[in-house]
């Protein structure tokens, strides 16, 4: 896909974040093969505070060797959301960054924010998302892109409809080594979930060290979209005394399937339950850090090497 129009890039940002976002700075990198990377900071109640908005993006684009980027600043507040619209182009033009175009969207209005624009474009001019050929090509690819960052956070609700009870975890089995990391790959490559006592077993394993390391280390990028189906489905399952391992390693799942939204949903389940977890830390690191997931195989012998990878 490539957005040639504001009204494009409007549609674009949904897409490649799975959600619409709310007040939000989001950036996107463009090239001539289209988007690459992106990035998405809140944005801050108090316009003093947008310096840091600025420098949180641009060290994502420096980090990731982008030079050319989109900017959609997402707020009904044309003060604070025009400042971060200017903070951020001032910033990275002043790096060597080009910045294409900025936006300003809500309320299904794209309105433009820097000089030179028709004037019907301040005034802001109408857009239909659902409508949009983007959209429908999304849903063709079969992405889905939900309605706010909270529809997504859902996705992994708990719903323990068929999920074993907090007793039956507390006394499963704990599996032998290699067993969680060849369960695990079954699955994947069937495309099929957990069962409820493979499950129990499963939470009680990689509640910490090696049987935790068996879910994750091993991972390619070509099967990190089935890890996220079946990471989803044990997570929504499971009771909080024993999320936060399953909960970790979807964040990794997804971070290395290029879903960040989802990535973040995941560590801050984790967290709910379990502060201060290695795996949620290390993923946050990788998110804070915009490190992408093509590292992944150059970073993965060093993981496997460590005796300790999520430390």
């Amino acid at each position: 896909m490539r957005a040639r129009t504001p009204g494009d890039i409007a549609a674009l940002v949904p897409l490649v974040l799975g959600f619409v976002p709310e007040r939000s700075v989001v950036m996107v990198s463009v090239s001539a093969s289209g988007g690459g990377m992106h990035a998405r900071v809140d944005l801050p109640h108090d316009p003093d505070d947008v310096d840091d908005v600025s420098a949180s993006l641009l060290r994502a684009a420096r980090r990731n060797g982008v030079r050319d980027v989109v900017v959609v600043v997402y707020d009904d507040d044309t003060t604070v959301a025009d400042e971060a619209a200017w903070s951020v182009h001032e910033e990275f033009t002043a790096a060597g960054v080009g910045v294409r175009a900025v936006l300003r969207v809500h309320d299904d209005h794209w309105y433009a924010v820097l000089p030179g624009a028709p004037l019907a474009a301040y005034q802001g001019v109408p857009f239909t998302l659902a409508e949009h050929p983007f959209t429908a090509q999304g849903v063709f690819d079969g992405r889905v892109t939900h309605a706010s960052r909270e529809a997504l956070r859902a996705t992994i609700a708990p719903d323990p409809g068929s999920a074993p009870t907090a007793d039956q975890v507390a006394v499963a089995p704990v599996l032998p080594t290699g067993a969680v990391t060849a369960l695990v790959r079954r699955h994947l490559e069937a495309g099929t979930t957990l069962d409820p006592a493979e499950l129990a077993s499963v939470a009680v394993t990689i509640g910490e060290g090696r049987g935790r390391d068996e879910a994750w280390t091993w991972l390619a990028r070509s099967q990190a979209r089935a890890a996220v189906d079946l990471w989803s489905d044990a997570v929504r399952r499971l009771p909080d005394s024993h999320v936060a391992a399953p909960a970790a390693v979807l964040a990794f799942s997804a971070w290395l399937l290029g879903d960040g939204a989802l990535a973040w949903c995941a560590v801050d389940r984790c967290r709910e339950v379990a502060p201060q977890h290695s795996l949620a830390d290390l993923v946050a690191q990788l998110l804070e850090s915009a490190t992408s997931p093509e590292r992944w195989e150059a970073l993965r012998p060093d993981v496997a090497a460590s005796g300790d990878p999520a430390a």
